[in-house]
């Protein structure tokens, strides 16, 4: 028997839901038309991964009330360590599980155009933006059950537009709190950046409480529209008890650009989909991802480029490191379609496995539909290197100090990456408790 076509909440619920947060006509219509397909569409099937025991539909509260944080020094510690203090009075959304609990934006980045709120409050403030691109050219609502019910009960998330010709040279951050046990994140996250803009976009989502179990399904739209720039960081960091499905998607238009820095950092079994649509002649994408399992958790990692534009360019970098009796698949996909000549598309994917137990699987694919192309792959699973180890206890480091080290080196190149310092070391720190 299994759970996932069995719903917590009706039609008339989201109905009610959606009235009672004062949206407009046509998100209701959205929410309610969602619902339905979601009743009707399969479950996503990911490669060599089953999930048809995984609860992604049922909870006892699809929305909580919780605190809001008046000033920063209310925070969780470990919630403080991921901001830089100085200057967080800047440009910071914080969630606490359902609730918008603390914004700030520059009156710079206002004067300038720049949006930056909540995504309920932009449904209702910014609703022309938001029906311009919400699950429209990215993620589409009818993909399968999760992307449908992710549409009918999104109950969190941010929206940030920057306008055209607008540079933001400061890190836009946003930090998703989550410390209760049974209502569920439906977190929707879209990024747009206007002809000619940039922006750098970090977020973080952190189980404060170990106990904390439940159902993420976390939806991420990235738009770059002609020759903009967009640089996404995250670290997911929630707790073993909660379930997670994440799709991050982008869609790069001419000459365009989108890097992607994303640290999965989960102790619960995780569905993660990273896919970057190269539409316009001369864009590109940098996808690079860092992984650590442990426990029993399973774990399905799927980075996919697809080249639609002629001159486009896309790379993905995966490392993973697995532990105790973890398993994870990683799919890196490069697709270039007919007609994107002059395209390169490269990938390389690495596990690392730290235990007889551990499984990694890294599965590299390319798909070519044209002649006059670049394309490349390499993907390597296995143990520490016993000549590493033995270099560098021969220079009288312990065998355990020169494992950190060799993993913390294996990693690198993506941690450092990442565009705030302190998320960097937060990161750090995940990985070292993890790994120890």
């Amino acid at each position: 028997m299994t759970v996932e076509t069995n719903l917590s909440v009706d039609q008339a619920y989201v109905r009610s839901f959606s009235e009672g947060k004062g949206e407009p006509d046509w998100f209701t219509e959205l929410r309610i038309q969602a619902f339905a397909k979601s009743e009707e569409l399969p479950m996503p099937k990911p490669d060599k991964t089953r999930i048809t025991r995984w609860n992604f539909t049922q909870f006892t509260q699809h929305t909580i009330e919780s605190d809001t944080y008046q000033t920063l020094d209310s925070l969780p510690e470990a919630v403080k360590s991921l901001i830089d203090l100085e200057n967080a009075n800047k440009n910071l959304y914080i969630q606490h599980n359902q609730t918008a609990a603390f914004l700030t934006l520059s009156d710079e980045l206002k004067d300038k155009g720049v949006i930056f709120t909540d995504i309920l409050t932009a449904v209702k403030q910014h609703a022309d933006l938001v029906q311009k691109y919400f699950m429209k050219d990215a993620v589409k609502v009818d993909e399968h059950k999760l992307t449908a019910l992710h549409a009918a009960l999104m109950n969190g998330g941010v929206f940030l537009y920057v306008p055209k010709n607008v540079e933001v040279t400061e890190p836009i951050q946003t930090i998703y709190v989550h410390d209760h046990t049974e209502a569920p994140l439906f977190n929707h996250v879209l990024v747009v950046a206007d002809d000619n803009s940039s922006v750098t976009y970090v977020e973080n989502y952190i189980s404060t409480n170990e106990q904390a179990k439940g159902i993420a399904n976390i939806i991420t739209e990235i738009i770059a529209n002609g020759n903009a720039k967009i640089e996404y960081g995250s670290v997911d960091n929630l707790a073993e008890g909660v379930i997670t499905y994440v799709n991050r998607r982008g869609v790069a238009y001419r000459d365009a650009n989108i890097e992607w820095a994303l640290g999965m950092m989960n102790d619960g079994d995780t569905i993660s989909n990273n896919t970057t649509n190269l539409m316009g002649d001369g864009s590109s994408s940098h996808s690079k991802t860092v992984v650590v399992g442990r426990g029993s958790q399973t774990q399905n990692f799927t980075t996919q480029i697809t080249h639609f534009g002629k001159n486009t360019e896309g790379f993905i970098l995966k490392h993973g490191v697995m532990k105790d009796a973890a398993s994870s698949i990683f799919n890196g996909i490069g697709k270039i379609e007919h007609g994107a000549s002059k395209s390169d598309a490269e990938q390389e994917s690495r596990v690392l496995m730290l235990s007889e137990k551990a499984r990694g699987d890294a599965n590299p694919m390319l798909l070519i539909d044209e002649d006059d192309v670049m394309a490349g792959h390499a993907a390597s699973v296995g143990r520490v290197d016993p000549v590493q180890l033995y270099y560098l206890m021969s220079r009288g480091i312990s065998k355990k100090e020169a494992e950190r080290l060799i993993i913390h080196g294996f990693l690198a190149p993506v941690v450092n990456q990442l565009p705030i310092e302190g998320v960097k070391r937060a990161l750090i720190e995940v990985i070292e408790r993890k790994v120890k």
